[in-house]
């Protein structure tokens, strides 16, 4: 699956905008991109990288090579990204990592079961940032999973309650509050605390 990661530097009197495109499933590609920006400094890394397959969910019936695609892109993806670039984020005094996750890989608010596939990998990516936050928290990192709200994209469908405008404004102005004490939390795009 394609990635675009953007980067912005502040020259002169504006923002200066940059487009990067990448393999997260391959880590020669993000290692040559992490490469390609060495000596840069990044303030937030938002790692949005997702998929969510029509998934065979009914137990007898599992679509295994699924899962397994999707844990390389949902979870294995992220963390080599978030590994890669851990030197460039080191060099910004701002020094986020935000995660988009899902409410569906909450396992206290699981409760109707079933998308084993899709929750799954949600959930394993909420416990890859509740690592991260601890084992950079030494490097003042701010680590934080977030729920983007059920949208209406391809993913959230056409009766999603809210659309990518409410949730990117609702994040960014979360981005903009994010202090050391978030570290390590599982946020809705508003701000309000969710259970794991």
């Amino acid at each position: 699956m394609p990635t675009i990661l953007i980067t912005g530097a502040n020259r002169g009197l504006g923002l200066e905008f940059a487009l990067h495109r990448l393999e997260l499933t391959a880590p020669d590609q993000v290692l040559a991109l992490a490469n390609a920006l060495a000596g840069e400094a990044i303030d937030v890394l938002i790692n949005n990288a997702g998929i969510a397959a029509n998934e065979k969910t009914s137990l007898g019936d599992m679509n295994y090579a699924a899962w397994e695609h999707m844990m390389r892109v949902n979870v294995m993806g992220p963390l080599r990204v978030a590994e890669a670039f851990v030197p460039h984020l080191s060099r910004s005094s701002r020094r986020v990592m935000l995660f988009l996750s899902s409410r569906a890989g909450s396992i206290t608010d699981n409760l109707s079961g079933g998308r084993y596939i899709y929750r799954s990998s949600k959930a394993a990516l909420n416990a890859v940032v509740k690592s991260l936050a601890i084992d950079l928290q030494p490097q003042r990192m701010i680590c934080v999973a977030v729920h983007p709200g059920w949208v209406r994209t391809d993913m959230g469908g056409a009766g999603a309650p809210i659309d990518t405008v409410a949730s990117v404004t609702a994040l960014r102005v979360l981005v903009e509050r994010l202090e050391p004490h978030h570290n390590g939390h599982f946020l809705n795009y508003d701000g309000q605390e969710l259970r794991w």
